[in-house]
């Protein structure tokens, strides 16, 4: 299991201890800062203690991903929070991302290299702290933008 660039590990102990013998990129890594160790453990320790966050994090992905495909628009993946909006072309990726904003909705175009050419994407990430009016707003925003980019009808 390489370790990404400014990403962190967290798990059991016997995991970790195994990661640092066995993950040649450990050896090349600095330590993160406090803050963000204190962060990430307060994290797990809210994940550990109650389903809610996870429960509520799967209705609200759920609910964009059901909405968007019932729109006409084609999502990547099935069950994860970070919901990428297929588009194919980078140019139409990239406008519709400025338009989104123009919207009040941030979003991001992907495309080559980021992704395959002729696989260009915006990346829609879900939050926990997303209300289901915020999940409203963002779709009326990318019917809008994809009707006035001939994407969906």
């Amino acid at each position: 299991m390489p370790l990404l660039p400014g990403g962190y590990t967290v798990g059991p102990k016997p995991l970790i201890d195994l990661l640092r013998q066995r993950s040649r990129p450990y050896l090349f890594s600095n330590a993160l800062p406090p803050p963000v160790v204190g962060c990430a453990t307060r994290a797990v320790e809210l994940l550990l203690a109650s389903n809610e966050i996870a429960q509520s994090m799967t209705a609200k992905t759920m609910r964009f991903r059901n909405k968007m495909t019932q729109a006409g628009f084609t999502i990547s993946g099935s069950s994860h929070p970070i919901c990428p909006v297929m588009l194919g072309d980078a140019r139409l990726a990239s406008l519709m991302a400025d338009d989104m904003l123009k919207h009040g909705i941030y979003v991001i175009g992907f495309s080559y290299p980021v992704v395959p050419k002729g696989k260009a994407r915006i990346r829609v990430q879900i939050s926990a702290a997303h209300t289901d009016s915020d999940i409203d707003r963002c779709l009326d925003a990318f019917i809008q933008t994809g009707r006035k980019h001939g994407v969906i009808s």
